[in-house]
């Protein structure tokens, strides 16, 4: 996937921890962790271009002046259930972010994504909006999401995910062009039930031992 607007996080931390959650034997806990442990990486990532402005300040042994971060307002919007495994991490890089939640499900037979929860903080149009979704998939569920959170109107939008599949991609950025996309792999291609392969099963099954 050689477009612009996909970012593949290639540091060699975070692809060592993904290769140990591909693992099929890897337990629950070791999951979430290295779930944890990778979304903090990211985080650098994503937030690498943030604004910045030089303020004075006195060191120990001099003044000088030093950049600090704009005083501009982050979300979090989690795509439940696994997305909720990303956000740990992502708070401790920026501990005073807000947090929305989308509640989506996939249709068995369809493969759509069916909304079932939204909830935002008040003044979106303040923020920038993170979402947050392990798996993009067919993006059937991140279209739907990005589509919804677009109704409230935020300041900017990025997308970021674990693993992606292209067809997932293509998809996503089919409807969004305008939102990048932040991802540690993207993998060959998607299996007839929809799921990413070589991949790594399905992400909320893992991360919550359920089936």
């Amino acid at each position: 996937m050689t477009s612009p607007q996909v970012h593949v996080v290639g540091h060699p931390l975070v692809q060592h921890k993904l290769t140990l959650m591909r693992q099929k034997d890897l337990s629950t806990s070791s999951f979430r962790r290295l779930l944890e442990e990778i979304s903090l990486l990211m985080a650098y990532e994503v937030t690498r271009d943030m604004p910045t402005r030089l303020i004075e300040i006195e060191t120990p042994l001099e003044t000088m002046r030093s950049p600090v971060i704009e005083g501009r307002k982050t979300v979090f919007v989690v795509i439940m259930r696994a997305g909720s495994g990303f956000l740990d991490g992502m708070l401790q890089v920026v501990p005073g972010a807000r947090v929305g939640h989308i509640g989506l499900y996939r249709d068995p037979k369809s493969l759509i994504a069916v909304e079932y929860y939204f909830k935002m903080p008040h003044d979106m149009p303040e923020r920038d909006a993170i979402v947050l979704d392990p798996m993009l998939a067919t993006g059937n569920s991140a279209v739907a999401a990005v589509e919804r959170l677009k109704e409230t109107r935020p300041r900017s939008i990025r997308f970021v995910s674990l693993l992606s599949a292209p067809e997932g991609l293509a998809h996503f950025h089919a409807h969004h062009p305008d939102v990048p996309v932040y991802t540690a792999a993207v993998d060959r291609q998607l299996n007839e039930h929809g799921y990413i392969v070589p991949g790594l099963g399905d992400a909320g099954d893992r991360m919550f031992g359920t089936k």
